[in-house]
């Protein structure tokens, strides 16, 4: 499991955006969105920094 910290998600779009960004890599990746905390909690075989580079790729930087 691993969990990012992700800017400028503010609604369901966003959420959608993020998790079909991480599926489309890893299709049985499990993801959940906190928009409060903007918190995303990744179950997936990808590595911590693929999946910084995909959620950033969809237009939302990871400050952690």
């Amino acid at each position: 499991m691993q969990t990012l910290f992700v800017t400028g998600m503010t609604c369901g779009g966003c959420t959608k955006a993020v998790t079909r960004a991480i599926q489309m890599q890893d299709a049985s990746a499990t993801v959940q969105v906190d928009l409060d905390s903007q918190k995303v909690e990744i179950d997936s075989k990808l590595s911590r920094e693929a999946l910084i580079a995909i959620v950033t790729d969809a237009g939302f930087p990871v400050v952690n």
